[in-house]
């Protein structure tokens, strides 16, 4: 079953829940494309505009992006690069010392 791609009603309550996680209320913009005269502000609208087209094109760009691989075959191979032979430790040596004891 292929995916179907999210409405703007779903894009824009998953961008408002990103921001908010973050501590960002788009809210506090102001209502509509225009934005403030005084601060240069964008509006509210032009923002999530903005954010939905990123979400939509760069994301899905992004998240296809495989590290190039020569192997044998010369193609990736996803097991391989998604294993990592030892967790990053604070003291290297240490970790290795009581592998190989």
């Amino acid at each position: 079953m292929p995916l179907t791609p999210p409405s703007d009603a779903e894009l824009d309550i998953m961008i408002r829940a990103r921001l908010a996680s973050l501590g960002i209320d788009l809210n506090q913009l102001p209502a509509g494309t225009a934005s403030d005269p005084e601060t240069g502000s964008p509006g509210q609208a032009s923002v999530l505009a903005s954010l939905r087209s990123f979400m939509r094109t760069t994301v899905a760009e992004l998240s296809a992006y495989q590290v190039p691989f020569a192997g044998a075959a010369g193609t990736a191979d996803p097991a391989l690069l998604s294993q990592q032979a030892a967790p990053p430790a604070l003291y290297p040596s240490i970790e290795t010392a009581r592998r190989t004891a």
